[in-house]
């Protein structure tokens, strides 16, 4: 079996076809891992999910920020936003088997091959262990009342992490961290406005891969949501967020064999500009 990691789809069904197309994809020997972001910003966000959907066990994806989005709209807990690309999403006559579908899925994944997948990042007081057993907190309070989470989902608080952290903060807490965050400090306090170019050196916010006293260097993590820093593989992380839906391309790694990305390149839908 080959597992092929693929960056952030935003809804560009048509470079997910092809790039998976140039991975000689087979279901009888191969599982695809998405960092998450199936939908949003890209015009096809529809048929994205459908596909990876249709692809059952094949695919193992964990959630993103903009695939919680797409589940508060349709509980009504947010309002679209002006550059969204929901609408066929949510009109489709398969909405619900597709929300449903996308409501079970976790927010981190690590099948004991070492590697550990999530869409955005850690804070580094977080394992392994620790990092799977809230992203079960937060998918138990998804399945439970999906509802009353979306409702408390949004806002930049708490910025610190706490082991006493509880309720709607602690659950806040994580997926602002999982799905949101690009920098954080070495005592666990995340920037949540900083989306660019990493800060200067000197700046106590470092991207959260880079922090020495990080605990997750157990695993190689994966992940996603960084388009500005484009492709990045170095010891211990693999980011594949190559801006497809803003011009860049969508890019697949083979976590298995040491070998070069595989990349489909993007005209673009939107400015980066535009979130």
């Amino acid at each position: 079996m080959t597992r092929f990691a693929i960056g952030d789809v935003q809804g560009c069904y048509q470079e997910l076809r092809a790039l998976v197309a140039q991975l000689k994809f087979s279901p009888d020997r191969d599982r695809l891992w998405f960092v998450g972001d199936l939908v949003n910003r890209g015009p096809d966000s529809l048929e994205s999910l459908r596909f990876v959907r249709a692809l059952a066990d094949n695919a193992l994806v964990v959630l993103g920020n903009h695939d919680l989005h797409l589940l508060a709209v349709a509980f009504g807990s947010r309002r679209r936003r002006s550059a969204d690309t929901l609408d066929e999403v949510l009109a489709a006559p398969d909405r619900d088997a597709l929300l449903e579908w996308l409501l079970t899925r976790p927010l981190a994944h690590f099948d004991g091959s070492g590697d550990l997948m999530v869409h955005a990042g850690l804070v580094p007081q977080w394992t392994v262990g620790t990092t799977v057993s809230l992203a079960r907190e937060v998918e138990s309070a998804l399945r439970s009342d999906p509802r009353a989470l979306f409702d408390n989902m949004y806002g930049d608080e708490p910025r610190r992490w706490s082991d006493d952290l509880a309720g709607t903060e602690r659950l806040r807490f994580v997926i602002n961290v999982m799905t949101r965050m690009r920098v954080c400090t070495s005592d666990g306090q995340i920037d949540l406005k900083i989306k660019g170019k990493p800060p200067p050196r000197h700046s106590p916010l470092r991207p959260w891969f880079e922090l020495e006293n990080r605990r997750s260097r157990e695993a190689r993590i994966i992940f996603g949501h960084w388009s500005a820093l484009g492709f990045v593989q170095r010891e211990g992380v693999v980011g594949l967020d190559s801006g497809c839906v803003w011009g860049g391309a969508l890019t697949a790694f083979d976590l298995d064999a040491d070998r070069p990305p595989l990349a489909v390149a993007c005209a673009g839908y939107q400015s980066p500009d535009s979130d």
